[in-house]
């Protein structure tokens, strides 16, 4: 068996979300202690704040892969965006007409999609991000993602998203590049 073949993904809804915190905390702290993130310990708490009331959102999904011993490598988390989500509200960039209506039923934000660095090139991130949209309802998938993090946009990219503007991410107003990926139609 490969180390592709041994990872497994797991879809969560919300509740099993919030029981795996601890393996998508680890993840998430390794991976975003990386460059271009530079995250911090505090930096780590904030998100796992935010991720609380993000798990209790409605649609709220996740999926986490695994090694063959179990052990957590990738994560990926996020829900759709309601009217009042304020995501379009920190955009940059002007953005054509209609593009930022949401009903909670139109887009689906990926919050969060890391991979730790042993089984990063391993489809691990696709297969992750494959199993938050499959069978989704919506139209769309948004993401804010850091210009720097030229691996995740090069992947990004390549999975058929496109940048749409720019927006303000976090307290101290980055700029980080907005991407949509239109999902095909539901029969």
């Amino acid at each position: 068996m490969t180390v592709r073949e041994a990872v497994t993904v797991e879809r969560l809804d919300g509740a099993g979300a919030a029981r795996a915190e601890g393996e998508l905390r680890k993840v998430y702290a390794e991976v975003f202690a990386e460059p271009p993130y530079f995250e911090s310990a505090e930096g780590v708490e904030a998100g796992f704040r935010r991720f609380d009331a993000e798990v209790r959102e409605p649609g709220f999904r996740a999926a986490i892969a695994r090694a063959a011993d179990g052990e957590p490598v990738g994560m990926a988390y996020g829900h759709p965006l309601g009217a009042a989500s304020g995501w379009w509200e920190r955009m940059i960039t002007p953005v054509a007409e209609g593009m930022g209506r949401e009903d909670g039923r139109r887009t689906f934000g990926l919050m969060e999609l890391a991979v730790r660095a042993r089984w990063r090139r391993l489809d691990v991130g696709r297969r992750l991000h494959d199993a938050l949209i499959e069978g989704a309802g919506e139209e769309r998938v948004m993401l804010n993602m850091w210009p720097e993090a030229t691996a995740a946009l090069a992947a990004y990219r390549r999975w058929g998203y496109r940048k749409v503007g720019e927006a303000r991410g976090g307290a101290d107003g980055f700029v980080m590049d907005a991407m949509i990926l239109d999902l095909p139609p539901h029969s």
